[in-house]
């Protein structure tokens, strides 16, 4: 098992290269300045990487993120945590990395109380392999959106725990 550790607790070159794997995968999660990569940590319930293999950003009701993905959670649920996203590079898949990253995060949400799980995958364009891995992991559909401007339609997902 990988080490799991904090993005607030990397250093400017690590954090720049999770920004860079950020970046490579943009159609799927969204381009990010180094502006709003601070904004994303800052503002996170949990924001953690194993090496720069990969990382996740979750957010809770509280954050200052204006996704209208996360707003329609905000308008649905009063307590939830929210997957923003998870990024895992092309070279370390299939090593169990978003797998390790999904349980230590549903470790910490459980041991703070919180029943709920979120996020969103693509429907269109489909996004197979992440509704496979989030079936396997429990979650299940709430929810679709069209969203227009980013010629996106999305399924909103969710697990109790």
């Amino acid at each position: 098992m990988s080490q799991i550790e904090r993005i607030s607790d990397q250093g400017a070159s690590r954090q720049a290269d999770l920004l860079a794997l950020n970046n490579a995968y943009q159609n799927e999660t969204s381009y990010l300045s180094d502006d709003d990569w601070r904004h994303l940590i800052s503002e996170a319930y949990d924001a953690t990487c194993i090496g720069t293999q990969g990382f996740l950003i979750t957010f809770d009701p509280s954050a200052d993120y204006d996704s209208p993905n996360f707003i329609w959670f905000q308008k649905t649920y009063s307590e939830f945590v929210y997957v923003d996203r998870i990024v895992v590079a092309t070279s370390a898949r299939g090593q169990g990395i978003a797998r390790q990253l999904y349980e230590h995060l549903f470790d910490v949400v459980k041991r703070n109380g919180i029943e709920r799980v979120v996020c969103e995958v693509n429907l269109d364009p489909p996004n197979p392999v992440s509704d496979a891995f989030h079936a396997q992991l429990g979650f299940s559909e709430v929810g679709r959106a069209e969203l227009k401007d980013r010629s996106k339609t999305v399924r909103y997902l969710c697990k109790s725990l």
